[in-house]
């Protein structure tokens, strides 16, 4: 689809509304004309913008909101300007509106009302990308509105094109925040999915485009495709958004990618890289320094951009903001990791204010505020910026008036709506000047240069060999760990990793890590696609739903290399013996493309603040590996042999291929040598040996494969456990000696049916919770709190104890009774819950089945296993949207 149209020019008003006329004077030293013409970049380059209207709330008043956590949002009446220069006085024209020439695009009023954003120059300055919506389509449902597409627009032909010229293809998906990639094609952040959704049919569901963890909006992740808009493909698997991808000079993705697992303390966007190709995603800056800008929290990092010293300029600023304020810094992302810490852990200041002290979120300063920016990348230290002066409504006469410090403080003005004009900013003069002067009502945004810039560096595509690329065309990566007992550069055993990895220093059953589970979010789907009630989630939220990828063993050194599934995402667990994670969640994706294999020292603690997460950043590993080569390590199986560095588990992978996850927890003895008698013996925690529904499919519990899920489900999978005989016979008359059926004691009524007090205050028997129709009561009574009962007249009560205080009328005196006695308050006495969702190691419950505990052996390993796996996953009611009623 390309548009050519006629070049009539856009004119402005030459007067500005009342409350601008001092604008000029708060804006600092201006060069004037002559300077203006005396510097060729902004005589000579042509500058893009957007100039869209302010909207209000019909019902308030207010500005609308604009809400980073939903890039699909629509602000109509935008238009797309190319102005013939930088120049103030020069010349624009509307260069997008072209697109929707025909009446069907006009509104009731006559009105065209479309929305851009996201614009992006060519490295040659000679075209512009950019994300661009048609305008409402009234009284149609939301999922028959049209999508976001990305459009392209030459400047030397002045030709108007869609990317992607099938209408199907472009309506399959909202595509917005474009960007050339060396090779001409481009990357660009979207809800499409595509492999996500190949990765779902896999798994037997629909196809669909999974909701970020906040539930709101699709995911948005990075995509690239030809320069025509074919060979689509999906290169992140973030579960939340991934957006404003930028080129940096050495060819590699910097974007802001939204870590939001768990919805966690230091969730936020940060900055991240990526290679065109999906490879080597790596954290970048920012993880916790959303408190970096004084008097603001909850600080997000946008809108990376290249600057002329090397460091990267960002935009910082609430998730949700009705003054479409932000700072302007630049990061040190070469030397830092976060606002005041080093990549070697010292502190530092990595992060400046190009100008310090403006206005964010809500709070007014005499400087302005700023909102979008762009470098001018000429040396020169200066940037095309949308600014507003400080502005102020008079209360009594309605009247705007700029800002001062007396008006500030007075209780007679309140914040006038801004006026975002185009300035070009000098950060080293600290002057600015007008290149598109604002008008009342009006916002214009994101202006940027058409100049052009050095090509960046090109990354190949990877290629994997041998047995990577093996793995790779089985639809595998790699992850392999040096050491899970190095914790943030700490060695955390007890006398030296060496030490424990020697077995007969260390025996295996002394060893704290002994398996790592793999463990995958779940895409959860629209009301469209899945209409279920949000009890499916169970005690908490917070882990939404997930599935289980696998096991593989711990190897005696702490080191783990397993073949993981590809392009999905993932986070790591690590077990103890009996399957139980040991330490903090893991709340931050993984993922592999593949034949690529991931690398990591060893664990963060994630309330530790040292770097973590980005290969150059951090402390050394402390595991050193194999001290020489073609020897094994000390008291293991000679025909492991070594090469110098070598983990224990690179040893096993290149002697005996890489393990492959498995649905079991399996242990066999693979590296004791001669000097290890008697030889530890094997276990396994094997699904087989369940009595009740298994979690896995027979397909997949025959044949392990990138595809299978073990998928747990409180009603399927945990409930049926309460219910399994466990009767135990005498061996000679069969005859009932003991019964350990966890119904047996925990149930409100007896044999005879008769009420009874259950067990531990504890029922797990069957039927709907009084308090959550759609929950068993036993679910309820195992992960949430609740009363104590007592059996009276033959009937359950909630028992009720003096608490120790007595009614009080307002003025503090007892009330008494009619027989003249004072009346103590009675409440009732709680009993915590014996699960958690934060893991089997937090939970009471586990406690009665150790050693020494009153119910050992009462269920057994294998049970544990499950009821442990699904605690430390969150303890989710439903974890498949499919398997949860329908609301």
């Amino acid at each position: 689809m390309e548009i050519k149209p006629s070049l009539e020019k856009i004119r402005r008003p030459a007067g500005l509304l009342a409350g601008l006329g001092a604008l000029l004077g708060l804006s600092g030293c201006l060069s004037g004309s002559d300077s203006q013409q005396a510097d060729p970049v902004v005589v000579e380059n042509p500058v893009a913008y957007v100039e869209r209207p302010l909207l209000f709330d019909e019902n308030t008043g207010a500005l609308v909101e604009d809400n980073l956590a939903d890039p699909t949002a629509f602000r109509p009446g935008a238009r797309l300007f190319l102005k013939a220069s930088a120049a103030a006085g020069a010349d624009a024209r509307d260069i997008a509106s072209r697109a929707f020439s025909g009446p069907e695009f006009l509104d009731d009023n006559g009105q065209l009302r479309y929305d851009v954003k996201g614009l992006h120059v060519s490295q040659d300055g000679s075209r512009l990308l950019f994300a661009m919506r048609a305008p409402e389509i009234e009284d149609a449902d939301e999922e028959d509105q049209p999508t976001w597409n990305i459009w392209e627009y030459d400047v030397s032909a002045d030709s108007l094109q869609r990317i992607i010229a099938s209408d199907v293809t472009a309506r399959a998906g909202q595509d917005v925040a474009p960007a050339y990639l060396p090779d001409g094609r481009i990357v660009f952040s979207s809800t499409r999915q595509r492999i996500s959704k190949a990765v779902l049919l896999d798994e037997g569901k629909p196809q669909y485009s999974g909701l970020e963890e906040d539930g709101d909006s699709p995911a948005f992740v990075l995509h690239v495709m030809d320069a025509d808009g074919q060979n689509i493909e999906q290169i992140t698997f973030n579960q939340s958004h991934d957006l404003d991808p930028m080129v940096a000079d050495d060819g590699t993705i910097v974007f802001s990618r939204w870590d939001n697992a768990g919805q966690t303390r230091n969730n936020g966007l940060n900055l991240y890289r990526v290679n065109p190709d999906g490879t080597g995603l790596d954290y970048l800056f920012g993880r916790h320094s959303h408190d970096s800008v004084p008097e603001a929290t909850g600080i997000q990092y946008l809108q990376p951009r290249k600057t002329d010293n090397g460091n990267l300029l960002v935009q910082l600023r609430p998730f949700e903001s009705d003054d479409y304020a932000s700072v302007l810094a630049e990061v040190d992302v070469e030397q830092f990791v976060e606002a005041s810490l080093r990549i070697d852990g010292s502190e530092g200041s990595g992060q400046r204010s190009l100008v310090p002290g403006v206005g964010l979120d809500g709070q007014l300063s005499l400087k302005g505020s700023y909102g979008s920016v762009s470098p001018l990348l000429d040396g020169t230290n200066r940037y095309l910026a949308s600014w507003t002066p400080c502005r102020l409504r008079e209360i009594a006469t309605d009247r705007i008036v700029n800002c001062t410090e007396d008006r500030l403080q007075s209780e007679e003005y309140q914040p006038a709506e801004p006026v975002y004009g185009l300035w070009l900013l000098d950060v080293t003069s600290e002057t600015q000047r007008p290149v598109v002067s604002p008008v009342e009502g009006i916002q214009f945004d994101e202006a940027v240069l058409m100049k052009a810039r050095p090509l960046e560096g090109f990354i190949p595509e990877s290629q994997f060999t041998g047995d990577a690329g093996a793995l790779g065309d089985d639809g595998y990566g790699v992850l392999h760990i040096r050491s899970v007992y190095d914790i943030d550069g700490v060695d955390t055993t007890p006398a030296g990793i060496e030490v424990m990895a020697d077995p007969v220093q260390t025996p295996p059953n002394q060893r704290p890590a002994r398996f790592l589970r793999l463990e995958k979010p779940v895409a959860i789907p629209d009301d469209n696609v899945r209409d279920f009630d949000n009890s499916a989630f169970g005690r908490s939220r917070g882990q939404l739903m997930r599935e289980i990828l696998g096991y593989a063993p711990v190897e005696p050194d702490g080191s783990v290399k397993v073949a993981v599934p590809a392009n999905v995402a993932f986070a790591i667990s690590v077990l103890d013996e009996q399957g139980r994670r040991i330490g903090a969640r893991h709340q931050n994706w993984l993922s592999v493309r593949p034949g690529e294999t991931l690398e990591c020292k060893g664990c963060h603690n994630p309330n530790n603040p040292t770097p973590h997460g980005r290969p150059d950043a951090g402390p050394a590993s402390v595991w050193g590996g194999a001290t020489t080569t073609g020897i094994p390590f000390l008291n293991t199986d000679p025909a492991l042999f070594t090469d110098m560095g070598e983990t224990m588990a690179e040893v096993f992978a290149r002697i005996n291929d890489i393990r492959r996850p498995a649905p079991d927890l399996l242990y066999a003895d693979e590296w004791s040598g001669d000097a290890v008698d008697p030889k530890p013996e094997s276990f396994s925690l094997a699904y087989a040996d369940l009595r009740t529904p298994k979690p896995i499919s027979e397909v997949c519990a025959a044949e392990w494969a990138p595809n299978c899920r073990i998928v747990i489900n409180y009603e399927q999978h945990i409930h049926p456990l309460w219910g399994v005989n466990r009767e135990v016979l005498d061996p000679d008359t069969m005859a009932v000696v003991d019964d350990y059926t966890c119904t047996g004691c925990h149930t409100n009524s007896d044999a005879a049916g008769m009420q009874q007090v259950p067990a531990g205050q504890l029922d797990l028997g069957d039927g709907p919770s009084p308090d959550e129709p759609l929950h068993f009561k036993a679910y309820r009574e195992l992960l949430f709190p609740d009363n104590e009962q007592e059996l009276v007249n033959g009937a359950l009560v909630d028992r009720q104890v003096d608490s120790g205080e007595v009614l009080m009328d307002e003025e503090g005196n007892p009330i008494l009774d009619a027989n003249g006695n004072e009346q103590p308050i009675l409440v009732t006495v709680p009993v915590p819950a014996s699960m958690s969702v934060n893991g089997a190691r937090a939970s009471r419950f586990m406690e009665m089945f150790a050693e020494g505990g009153s119910h050992r052996d009462f269920l057994t390993r294998a049970e544990l296993r499950l009821i442990a796996e699904w605690l430390d996953i969150g303890g989710q009611y439903f974890n498949n949207p499919f398997d949860a009623p329908e609301d």
